[in-house]
């Protein structure tokens, strides 16, 4: 599979601020095969070091951490001579040795042309009793496959070009093949593994059963939390964001089997392990982007849109054969996508606009800054005629100049009403800061 880190990776390689790079993401996203595959293309050799499975190799790590000395124990233990230029060290599942993690350090101050990476998930969890080595290590994220790379993984080159491409008006027939494309990818979803099983075998039913695998790996690792909360508590929590999605939250409402305190550490807990992502109120009135009092309200999504319809329960055999992808499981699923094509391509914070008074309250989907300028984001069909919080978002905020509205209708460009429709797929690249970058 081709990733676009992979882009990312080769600038870190040549660059010549190069600190030692930990790729952070969700378990099962491509961590170990993305990092793996860079060190195959731009290296004479790899030293991997996979710290969950060779426990005994954590002796390498205790009494003192000089770069030098770990190397020449590395080289043995991996039969592998390390050359400074030539090699790239791996430490794989590195939060399952903390020492590790400090040790990244050294190899920054002693030993900066060797490229050391390091992958890891729950990386929070085992920093928070060591020193971290801040302002010596660099970080990267990876998110499961874009609807970009998912086009990539199935053949489909051509078309995953198109839509990173900056948006614009394109064939009907093509602008057909992508909606029927999206619709696949809005059930089998970006973990890697759902990818291959569909295209090993055509079969969604084979990509579902990865997905409940997964799912059931993740709630095994609920138990690597303890005793911080309840297992049952971050259970039910993960069950309730999949099924709020697009939806604002409170987190009394997210379980009422367990006080507010509990639930508010469990989504915390499941964010840390990039399981789940919160999206902020924001204040539009100028930048940074800034916050709404109302902290306690907000809105989430799932790190995959396959592990939301998992969790979620949503019948397949109804919501498969709507229509409109706006209308797949009450836009929610269309919501959840657009939400994880910009974490891909932004990698930043998400943010939506809410406002109540008296007589009505206006909420629109997602706030970003573009070049600049904030744009206000909707995920819905219909007419702009119908978008009454986005016009009365562009009318409260001169300082926006115009909104986007994603849907399933053709790109259109309406400068009269500051709106442009664009489609669904093109969200990864309308969204992105430098438009011609992918």
């Amino acid at each position: 599979m081709e990733r676009l880190i992979e882009s990312e990776l080769s600038k870190w390689k040549v660059s010549k601020r190069r600190k030692p790079l930990i790729l952070r993401g969700a378990r099962q996203v491509g961590k170990t095969y993305s990092l793996r595959k860079f060190g195959e293309n731009h290296f004479d050799t790899i030293v991997m070091v996979n710290l969950e499975r060779n426990t005994d190799w954590h002796r390498v790590f205790e009494g003192n951490l000089g770069a030098k000395r770990i190397c020449s124990d590395l080289e043995i233990l991996s039969k592998q001579k390390i050359v400074p230029g030539k090699s790239l060290v791996f430490f794989d599942e590195i939060q399952a040795c903390p020492r590790a993690i400090t040790a990244l350090r050294y190899f920054f101050e002693e030993m900066p042309e060797l490229h050391v990476v390091a992958a890891g998930s729950l990386l929070e969890f085992a920093m928070k009793d060591i020193s971290f080595p801040v302002g010596r290590i660099q970080f990267l994220h990876l998110s499961p496959l874009c609807f970009a790379e998912y086009l990539r993984a199935i053949g489909n080159g051509g078309a995953a070009e198109v839509i990173l491409s900056p948006p614009g008006r394109i064939s009907e027939a093509i602008h057909q093949l992508l909606l029927q494309e999206l619709r696949r990818y809005f059930f089998t979803g970006g973990m890697p593994e759902s990818v291959m099983a569909y295209t090993e075998t055509g079969s969604m039913s084979e990509s579902f059963e990865v997905q409940a695998e997964i799912c059931e790996t993740y709630r095994m690792d609920f138990a690597k939390y303890s005793p911080q909360v309840d297992k049952r508590c971050l259970n039910a929590v993960l069950t309730s964001i999949s099924e709020s999605v697009g939806g604002q939250i409170k987190y009394a409402r997210l379980s009422r089997d367990f006080s507010s305190p509990t639930v508010k550490k469990a989504f915390h807990l499941l964010c840390q392990a990039n399981v789940i992502r919160k999206i902020i109120s924001a204040n539009p009135s100028g930048l940074p982007l800034g916050t709404t009092p109302a902290k306690n309200v907000f809105k989430a999504i799932l790190v995959d849109i396959g592990l939301m319809r998992y969790l979620s329960g949503m019948p397949t055999d109804v919501e498969y054969g709507k229509a409109d992808l706006l209308g797949i499981y009450r836009g929610a699923t269309a919501e959840q996508f657009v939400g994880q094509e910009m974490l891909s391509s932004r990698g930043e914070d998400l943010h939506y606009w809410s406002r109540s008074a008296k007589s009505s309250t206006a909420e629109v989907d997602y706030v970003v800054v573009i070049d600049g300028r904030i744009t206000p984001i909707e995920v819905k069909s219909g007419v702009s005629g119908r978008l009454k919080s986005l016009h009365l978002f562009l009318k409260t905020y001169k300082n926006s100049p115009w909104g986007i509205v994603f849907s399933s209708r053709p790109y259109e460009d309406l400068p009269e009403k500051r709106i442009r429709f664009i489609p669904l797929y093109f969200a990864y690249s309308a969204c992105k800061e430098k438009r011609g970058h992918t």
